[in-house]
C-alpha cells in the first residue's frame, strides 16, 4: 500500500490510522519493507525532513521506489523507469532469439509481438530526456533486427513495414491513446478530474503524443 500526503504531519496522522487499524485486526507492518520518499517541487526540496517512525523505528528515506512494477523517483522523472524497461526488453528479446532461432519469420514476428511490445507503463511516461527515449527506441529496433537476423544498420521503418509490425513510436502512441480513452471514459472522480484538466502537463503530453495517430486514423 502507498500513503500520499502533502506534509509530514499529515503523513504521521495517516500512519497512526493505519497502525490503529492493524492493531485491531491483529496485524503488524513490516518496518524493514516500509520506506518513505519526498517528492521534489520542481528542483526544490526541503533541506530538513523530520523523521517518520513506525512502531518506534525510523523509516528509511529513499530516492526511488518500485511500485506495481513502475519505478518512481523523487523528481517524478521517467528516465529510470525507461531504463528498467529497456533492460527488461533486452532480456526478453535475447531469450526469444536464442530459443526460437530455427523458427520461421512468421513465428518470430508473432513471438516478438507477444514478448517485446508490451512496454510496461509506457503510456505514463511524460517527463523524460531524449537520451532515455533514444536508448529504448534503439533497443526495440535492435531486438527485432536480432530476431529476424537483419543487418545492423538496415532501415528500421522499412523493416517493420515489410513485417507488417508496429514500430516503437506506433506502439507508444497506441498505448497512450488507449490510456486516454480509458481515463476519459472512467466514472472515477479522480480520473475525471485529471481528464478534464487539459492544461495539466500530463494531459498535454499525452494528447500531443497521440496527434500523429489520430491524424492517420482520420
Amino acid at each position: 500500500m502507498v500513503l500520499l500526503a502533502p506534509s509530514i504531519s499529515a503523513l504521521r496522522r495517516m500512519l497512526a490510522v493505519c497502525k490503529s487499524y492493524a492493531a485491531e485486526q491483529g496485524l503488524k507492518y513490516n518496518v524493514k519493507k516500509t520506506e518513505v520518499m519526498v517528492f521534489k517541487a520542481g528542483t526544490k526540496c526541503p533541506t530538513y525532513i523530520p523523521p517518520l517512525k513506525l512502531h518506534g523505528v525510523a523509516l528509511n528515506r529513499v530516492h526511488k521506489f518500485k511500485y506495481l512494477g513502475h519505478l518512481l523517483t523523487e523528481n517524478l522523472g521517467d528516465d529510470d523507469d525507461m531504463e528498467r524497461e529497456r533492460r527488461a526488453l533486452s532480456v526478453r528479446a535475447n531469450m526469444v532469439a536464442r530459443r526460437f532461432a530455427r523458427c520461421t519469420d512468421a513465428v518470430k514476428v508473432t513471438l516478438f509481438k507477444a514478448y517485446c511490445t508490451s512496454l510496461y507503463s509506457a503510456s505514463l511516461w511524460f517527463q523524460y530526456t531524449q537520451r532515455a527515449y533514444n536508448a529504448l527506441r534503439v533497443q526495440y529496433n535492435n531486438a527485432f533486427r536480432i530476431l529476424l537476423r537483419q543487418p545492423r544498420f538496415c532501415s528500421a521503418s522499412a523493416m517493420f513495414a515489410e513485417a507488417r509490425t508496429d514500430g516503437f513510436d506506433a506502439i507508444w502512441r497506441k498505448k497512450t491513446a488507449s490510456l486516454l480513452s480509458r481515463v476519459r471514459g472512467s466514472s472515477n472522480g479522480i480520473l475525471r478530474m485529471i481528464a478534464d484538466k487539459m492544461d495539466s502537463p500530463l494531459m498535454g503530453k499525452l494528447v500531443q503524443r497521440t496527434k500523429s495517430l489520430l491524424v492517420i486514423k482520420y
